[in-house]
């Protein structure tokens, strides 16, 4: 063939203390058998490593390209951003709500304060480099979340699972869903998954497949695997490939949202709460201190609210 179906697939939220683990993917046919490499010219200022492009409460940005993308899929236009979010999610609402204690869920799931960033401006922006991208040969087709909440990372930790763990089958389960969307196997480039240089050990949905090491080091792993084609787990893949660029950024803005939600559903009890980040800094700490009395008192389990580190038990 002379064209490629490629994924590029980064985390948000592997670290934090508070709020969920996303894992994005961005599909595009990409013509030819080369990466796509990274964004260039003017467009380097909207697609690149995350980090540097976007912040905790200034994701406009990362929102945009959700919503670019979006209307690649041909789903209806979203009204909220909640719809957005059930657009991309790998999950229905259903299923990911399904852990949720009674009477709490809305802390994760309540988005009717929700409120889009990108003005309409910044998204037909974005929707041009699409269109640049497309005539270069990079024509993106949709994006996927999974996104795991902190009750089900706690109880991958009660499994023996490490966060590396949750983040590399969420991974892995992107990749093959892309495979058999596809019809044909598929290129799937992922951010490097701390902890790891080899991979095929800590295999969850690619367990026990068959495999060929293409290489394994600190920058890359590779892999070929019958029946997907060829994964690859690069360092710095949000800097150096597109795709990646963009998963990146929709996950960032998608954390963010849900992370949000977080801090409004403790506020309403208490408003002088800080607008916490959910990672691992002092206004968080304050954050998780301040709340602990009312969480008690409103019989929020622990296991919903912050992550425990693994190996830890329960208290």
């Amino acid at each position: 063939m002379d064209d490629t179906i490629r994924i590029g697939i980064d985390e948000n939220g592997l670290g934090p203390r508070l709020g969920p683990l996303i894992v994005t993917g961005v599909v595009a046919r990409v013509a030819g058998q080369a990466e796509p490499g990274k964004a260039r010219g003017t467009m380097r200022a909207r697609l690149g490593d995350s980090k540097k492009l976007v912040a905790h409460g200034d994701t406009a940005l990362g929102e945009a390209w959700a919503r670019a993308i979006a209307r690649r899929m041909k789903v209806p236009e979203p009204v909220s951003p909640g719809a957005l979010v059930d657009a991309l999610s790998a999950d229905p609402a259903e299923t990911l709500q399904a852990p949720c204690p009674k009477d709490h869920g809305g802390q994760c799931w309540d988005g009717a304060d929700d409120r889009f960033l990108a003005d309409d401006e910044l998204v037909a922006v974005v929707e041009g480099d699409l269109v640049k991208l497309e005539a270069r040969g990079v024509d993106v087709l949709s994006a996927a979340c999974v996104v795991t909440c902190t009750r089900r990372l706690n109880e991958g930790v009660a499994r023996g699972l490490t966060r590396f763990h949750m983040d590399l089958h969420a991974m892995e389960r992107l990749a093959l869903e892309t495979r058999r969307r596809a019809g044909r196997d598929v290129v799937a480039t992922c951010g490097k998954v701390g902890g790891f240089d080899r991979y095929a050990a800590a295999f969850g949905p690619l367990g026990g497949w068959l495999h060929a090491v293409t290489h394994e080091g600190r920058a890359r792993s590779g892999y070929a695997i019958p029946g997907l084609g060829h994964i690859a787990f690069v360092r710095d893949a949000d800097e150096r490939h597109l795709l990646v660029s963009m998963a990146s950024l929709v996950g960032k803005w998608v954390r963010d949202l849900l992370m949000a939600r977080i801090v409004r559903y403790h506020r309403a009890v208490d408003p002088g709460l800080p607008d916490a980040s959910g990672y691992h800094d002092p206004v968080t700490a304050r954050f998780v201190a301040a709340s602990r009395l009312a969480r008690s008192r409103r019989a929020l389990p622990d296991d919903c609210f912050e992550r425990r580190a693994w190996g830890k038990a329960k208290d």
